[in-house]
C-alpha cells in the first residue's frame, strides 16, 4: 500500500500537464504539456481567457488587423488520455473552443464594429514519443520515471465545424481546415525529485492552413507559418512550480484575393504557474504578451489564462477506495 500511496501524490503533480492546450490559445502551448505519465491516465481541463490585441485570438494563422483591437473571452473545454503504443508514450487529446470576440473590422472601405460568439473550431492531437524512456505501464515504471532528454512527433488537425458567418471577417469558426506538425522536446536538468524538477521544454511547430474560398465574398489563403515554444521550469515546492515563457512566429503570409500582407515576425514572453490544489485537482494561472509590437504591423497581443484540471487513474483511484476502506 506504500508504494501505491506515494504513486499517487507523484500522479497528481503530473495530471493537470495533460490538457491544457488552448488555440491562438490552441497555438500557445503551455509548459509541463508534453510530460508523460501513467498509461490510462485521463485529464478533462476548464480553461478561461481573457485576450487583447490586433489579431483575432479564435484564429492561429495570426492575421493582423493593422489599427484594430480586438476583446475576447474564450473558454476552452477538452479530454485527454494517455496510451503506450509499442512501448511508447503517446496521448491524445481533444479540445472546444468557445466564447466571444469582439472588435473594429474595414469591410468594403468601411470600418465598423463587429462581434461574433459561440463555439470555434474543435481541434485533436495525437503525440507519440520517439526518443526518451519508454511508456509508463505499471506503478514501478512510473515511480522510476525520468523524462531524460525526450523528443516527440505530434500532429494536430482543426475541425471547420465552428460557428462563422461569410459577411463578416471576424468569426470563431475559420471555415478551412488547419493543422500543425511539430517536434515537442523535454530536457531534464538536475535532480528528478518533486520540489527540485527543473526542465528545459522546447516545441518547433509548422501550421499548415487551407483556403477559405468564402472570407467575406473573397478567397483567403496563409503560407505556413513557423512557431516555436520555449519554456525553462522550476518546482518551487512539491505542490507549486513556475516558468519563464517564450514564443516566436515566423512566415504565414496572408494572401486574400491576390493581395498578399507581410509575413510574421514575432516575440512573446510570459510566465506560468502551477499548484495542486489535491491528488486530482490543479490550477494554473498564465500571461503572456508580445514585445516587438510598435509597428502597424507587427502582432500586438495580451493574453491572461486561468485552468482548473481534474485528472485520474482506474488504479490510483482504486488505492484510495482501499485506503479509505
Amino acid at each position: 500500500m506504500k508504494p501505491i500511496t506515494r504513486f499517487s501524490s507523484y500522479v497528481a503533480i503530473i495530471l493537470p500537464i495533460l490538457a491544457l492546450s488552448p488555440l491562438q490559445s490552441l497555438a500557445q502551448v503551455p509548459a509541463r504539456f508534453y510530460w508523460k505519465t501513467l498509461s490510462g491516465t485521463n485529464a478533462v481541463p476548464v480553461v478561461v481567457q481573457s485576450l487583447s490585441g490586433n489579431s483575432n485570438p479564435f484564429d492561429p494563422a495570426q492575421i493582423v488587423t493593422p489599427g484594430a483591437n480586438f476583446d475576447a473571452t474564450i473558454a476552452l473545454a477538452g479530454y485527454a488520455r494517455m496510451l503506450s503504443l509499442h512501448d511508447r508514450a503517446a496521448m491524445i487529446a481533444v479540445i472546444e473552443p468557445m466564447g466571444r470576440v469582439s472588435g473594429d473590422v474595414t469591410v468594403a472601405g468601411k470600418t465598423g464594429k463587429a462581434t461574433a460568439d459561440g463555439f470555434g473550431d474543435p481541434m485533436v492531437e495525437f503525440d507519440i514519443n520517439v526518443i526518451g524512456p519508454k511508456a509508463q505501464k505499471t506503478i514501478p515504471d512510473a515511480l522510476r520515471y525520468k523524462p531524460g532528454f525526450s523528443l516527440d512527433l505530434l500532429g494536430d488537425l482543426a475541425l471547420p465545424i465552428g460557428q462563422y458567418n461569410s459577411s463578416q471577417p471576424l468569426n470563431l469558426g475559420q471555415n478551412r481546415w488547419y493543422g500543425r506538425i511539430g517536434a515537442p522536446v523535454v530536457w531534464e536538468m538536475g535532480p528528478w525529485i518533486p520540489g527540485k524538477r527543473t526542465t528545459v521544454e522546447l516545441l518547433p511547430v509548422v501550421w499548415l492552413f487551407g483556403t477559405n474560398d468564402n472570407f467575406v465574398g473573397q478567397t483567403l489563403s496563409t503560407d505556413p507559418l513557423f512557431q516555436l515554444d520555449g519554456h525553462f521550469t522550476r518546482d518551487l515546492t512539491d505542490h507549486f512550480w513556475a516558468s519563464f515563457d517564450i514564443v516566436w512566429y515566423a512566415g504565414g503570409k496572408a494572401t486574400i484575393n491576390g493581395v498578399s500582407g507581410d509575413k510574421r515576425n514575432d516575440v512573446a514572453l510570459g510566465f506560468t504557474a502551477g499548484y495542486k490544489i489535491n491528488d486530482n485537482l490543479g490550477l494554473t494561472l498564465g500571461y503572456k504578451s508580445t514585445i516587438n509590437d510598435s509597428a502597424p504591423n507587427a502582432l500586438r497581443m495580451n493574453q491572461f489564462m486561468v485552468s482548473m484540471v481534474y485528472g485520474w487513474h482506474k488504479v490510483i483511484e482504486g488505492s484510495k477506495r482501499l485506503k479509505h476502506d
